[in-house]
């Protein structure tokens, strides 16, 4: 097990690594000078040439990495999902006691495998529909990379190396926007970059105040301290700034104008993994930091965060009415990005109520928005692959985009996700928000309950506008009138893609079907952090 957590973090690492090595071109092989855009032959993954053997080492060793995620989670003692599990510590930097300190429990368990499957995914989903850019060894080296950021975020259990691994995740990022990205990528990337290092820096700051002051930088012993060994106005001060940098990589309304840019320029695994994995990162942080290694300063600012979070989720749902109404030039994938402000508003409303319920709810909307927004960005990218345009105006056109009737597969997966995303009882999307505002019915003692209803009220009037937007733009793009004369029959979805998108689809199901499968998990887990460590 420990072997098998080591291989997850430092896997991805090691074959980025490889990915840049010079490899013999093949015999007769013609290297070739244009972008590397074209979709390569479908050939399965046996393609020969020196593109299609990089992307392939892609697959392999992100296939291999969600192989080991999912041994290591049957290999999880599963009756104690609260205890860490599968840990490696040791000393790294001894004069500061910084120590490589990994380990696995119910609230990480599920990142980590919804890290390594959407990074599989993705790697072979761009094995035959390659974004356009640069060399495709760059591309491979930079998805590794970034996989190994995230995985490591999820899995250390050490202030400075949280946030390296934090950190890690920037550059990959950046470089997949702004070398592989759409119109205005190289704007979105400086946007992207700016926002999430100053966001980052002043966390430095708060975990290095918590770090110093308790005397060491170990999560495990600092969350069993429960803040005791630091004053009330440290506390303060430490979730106030560690609280912005998390927040901004959430992100949290209104630190959130970052997030529409990069998801409207980034290719589109470069927007799965955005919304699938990084938006993960900062509510993880909450979860695994704030709440239980400063509790004090939690508790201050909760209703705040819970009031911020509703008006993210108000001011999502505005904005995406704002950009499905007809005449707006309203952008698909920017409209799936406005929707992820909103959908973590949620998360932000569980993490506020400082509940066993709200927590709970906040973990499960993680995973459930990181399995159908992961979805949405796939079919969005299918969807303006075959018309040229992302467009709401262009795609409804007069007679409509019509994919039923032109393409009725993809349109039925369209549809789907959206009425999940909308929180349809029965799939992922409707546990994790209805469990948010249970905890927001009845937050945490010393919190004002007055002030935490109306954050419901208003939680629960924000699903109302979510489900009226999604279902505009199912009507926009979904239906319409008949193919007109002459026009070109659309591609419906192909092997490949539904190889990339049928595991989503499947788990989304699964998880509104029995969401005891990962409440089990996280429930325990939950009730030990917010008991301060204690069994």
């Amino acid at each position: 097990m420990q072997f098998l957590l080591a291989l997850i973090v430092a896997g991805p690492l090691l074959g980025a690594v490889a990915a840049l090595l010079p490899a013999r071109p093949s015999p007769g092989h013609r290297p070739s000078s244009s972008r590397f855009a074209e979709p390569l032959p479908v050939t399965g993954l046996k393609g020969s040439s020196p593109e299609q053997a990089v992307l392939r080492h892609g697959v392999t060793v992100t296939g291999v990495i969600l192989l080991a995620a999912i041994v290591l989670a049957l290999g999880f003692d599963h009756a104690h999902p609260q205890a860490m599990q599968a840990t490696t510590d040791i000393t790294w930097i001894k004069a500061l006691d910084v120590r490589i300190h990994l380990g696995v429990d119910g609230i990480s368990l599920p990142l980590l495998l919804l890290t390594a499957l959407l990074t599989f995914l993705c790697a072979l989903y761009s094995y035959f529909k390659p974004p356009a850019g640069p060399s495709p060894r760059a591309f491979v080296a930079l998805l590794l990379l970034l996989e190994t950021g995230t995985l490591a975020t999820f899995a250390v259990l050490d202030l400075v190396l949280f946030f390296l691994a934090f950190e890690t995740v920037l550059v990959p990022m950046y470089f997949l926007i702004a070398r592989w990205g759409g119109a205005g990528r190289q704007a979105a990337a400086l946007k992207f970059i700016l926002y999430t290092v100053l966001g980052s820096v002043i966390m430095l700051l708060g975990l290095l105040l918590v770090g110093l002051k308790a005397g060491t930088f170990d999560m495990v012993a600092l969350a069993t301290d429960n803040g005791r060994s630091l004053t009330t106005s440290v506390q303060v001060i430490a979730v106030l700034a560690i609280g912005l940098g998390l927040a901004v990589k959430t992100p949290m309304w209104p630190l959130h104008s970052w997030l529409p840019d990069a998801h409207t320029a980034a290719p589109t695994v470069g927007s799965v993994l955005l919304a699938g994995v990084l938006l993960k990162m900062g509510t993880y942080g909450f979860v695994r930091i704030a709440l239980p290694i400063v509790p004090e300063g939690m508790h201050t600012f909760a209703p705040y965060l819970a009031a911020f979070a509703v008006a993210g989720i108000v001011y999502g749902s505005l904005a995406c009415l704002a950009l499905a109404r007809p005449g707006n030039k309203g952008d698909l994938k920017r409209l799936i990005a406005y929707s992820s402000v909103g959908h973590m508003g949620f998360v932000l409303l569980g993490i506020a109520t400082l509940t066993p319920t709200g927590v709970n709810g906040a973990l499960f909307a993680n995973i459930a928005h990181g399995l159908i927004t992961g979805l949405l960005f796939f079919l969005a990218g299918a969807v303006k692959d075959r018309y040229g345009t992302a467009d709401l105006d262009t795609l409804a056109g007069a007679t409509g985009a019509a994919l039923y009737g032109r393409a009725p597969r993809l349109g039925a997966l369209l549809a789907f996700a959206a009425v999940a995303s909308l929180g349809l009882p029965g799939l992922a999307g409707f546990w994790g928000e209805m469990l948010a505002l249970f905890g927001a019915f009845d937050p945490a003692a010393g919190l004002s309950r007055p002030a935490f209803l109306t954050c419901m009220a208003v939680g629960a009037f924000g699903t109302l506008l979510t489900a009226a937007y999604l279902l505009v733009v199912v009507r926009r793009v979904c239906m319409g009138g008949p193919r007109p004369a002459g026009e070109r029959a659309l591609a419906d979805v192909q092997g490949y893609e539904f190889a990339a998108w049928t595991p989503l689809a499947a788990l989304t199901v699964l998880a509104g079907l029995w969401p005891a499968v990962l409440l089990g998990l996280t429930d325990p887990a939950v009730q030990q952090l917010l008991a301060g460590g204690k069994q």
